[in-house]
């Protein structure tokens, strides 16, 4: 064995099997954003972003702890059960030995409260990078499961539509949560350009004011775009991913939370963005276009609108992330 290989017994844990830890003690990785729902998929469709990306250290520690570090300064909790990133790790070493921990450092920059995955990112890069230690001992629905937890801390809820992008990559679907059935989506290239208005909107705020109930008319017409999109996606029938981009339940709710809103959505649809809409629970917003130039035009009619509103904002032209989670060194 050489000096990187870092061995560990296992009394009970997954299978009866040794856990090798063939990669180091210490990895780096790259965490992207997602979209979440993609407008008619309510906690069932999200999306992988190539930018941006929160950078994380995980460190393999031969003790039952897991410590948590914000390498630059923000203003996250430290607890490992208080935070998105520390609460997945929590669950992973409870199915390993007593001697196995880990260190997470963040390096955040996906704004939490951005609507873009931030706290996803946090709960899929640490599980992640704590498999890729452990000789990838997990399986990818294995770390779902545990990054959920970190949704929880986040939001209250359990919920995978951020967290399956980020793990997998590309366009998933969340078929079920109870028993947790994820299915890969493919898709065409399309390009994603997202606007974050420099407001925050809490997940849990922007859930609370939701209906409890929806007309039966309506969850038709929701279940049809669900379906539509899908399938556009999958035919890459880019016609039918527009037509699909409609929601009927969520977006007419939470869209009151964002400026701007349907003015944006309906100005970038006039440039030739396929649609969009809210990304997760918002404040950000995000279009689909066919090509770089069109998704170009679509920034500079969110920038337009922002700069004459006069609320500060982001903005990002940026494309599908097949890969999820990136391992960049040790």
């Amino acid at each position: 064995m050489n000096e990187n290989q870092h061995t560990i017994l296992d009394h009970g844990a997954k299978n009866n099997m040794p856990i090798v830890g063939k990669k180091g003690k210490l990895v780096k990785i790259l965490a992207p954003a997602t979209v979440a729902n993609l407008v008619c998929g309510f906690d069932v469709l999200g999306l992988c972003l190539h930018e941006p990306n929160d950078l994380m250290e995980i460190e393999l520690l031969e003790e039952k702890k897991i410590i948590i570090v914000s390498a630059d300064g923000y203003p996250l909790p430290l607890d490992p059960a208080l935070n998105t990133a520390g609460a997945p790790l929590v669950e992973m070493i409870n199915e390993l030995p007593d001697n196995i921990g880990f260190k997470a450092t963040i390096h955040k920059k996906i704004k939490p409260g951005s609507g873009i995955g931030s706290s996803a990112a946090s709960a899929a890069g640490a599980v992640v990078g704590a498999n890729y230690l452990l000789g990838d001992f997990f399986s990818k629905q294995d770390l779902v499961r545990f990054a959920m937890f970190g949704e929880k801390v986040a939001s209250g809820v359990k919920h995978a539509d951020n967290i399956a992008p980020c793990i997998y990559g590309g366009i998933t679907l969340i078929r079920s949560i109870h028993p947790l059935d994820i299915v890969p989506i493919p898709a065409p290239e399309l390009y994603v350009t997202i606007v974050h208005p420099q407001i925050e909107v809490r997940t849990s705020d922007a859930r609370q004011i939701l209906r409890k109930e929806v007309l039966l008319k309506d969850a038709i017409k929701q279940w049809g775009n669900i379906a539509g999109l899908v399938a556009g996606f999958i035919q890459k029938d880019l016609a039918l991913i527009g037509r699909s981009l409609e929601d009927v339940i969520i977006e007419p709710v939470r869209s009151i939370l964002i400026p701007g809103f349907d003015e944006v959505k309906l100005k970038c649809k006039e440039a030739g963005a396929l649609g969009g809409g809210i990304s997760g629970s918002g404040p950000s917003i995000f279009m689909l276009s066919k090509d770089e130039p069109t998704a170009i035009a679509v920034e500079g009619v969110m920038k337009e609108i922002y700069n004459r509103i006069g609320l500060a904002y982001h903005t990002y032209v940026t494309t599908i992330n097949q890969t999820g989670v990136t391992v960049i060194g040790n």
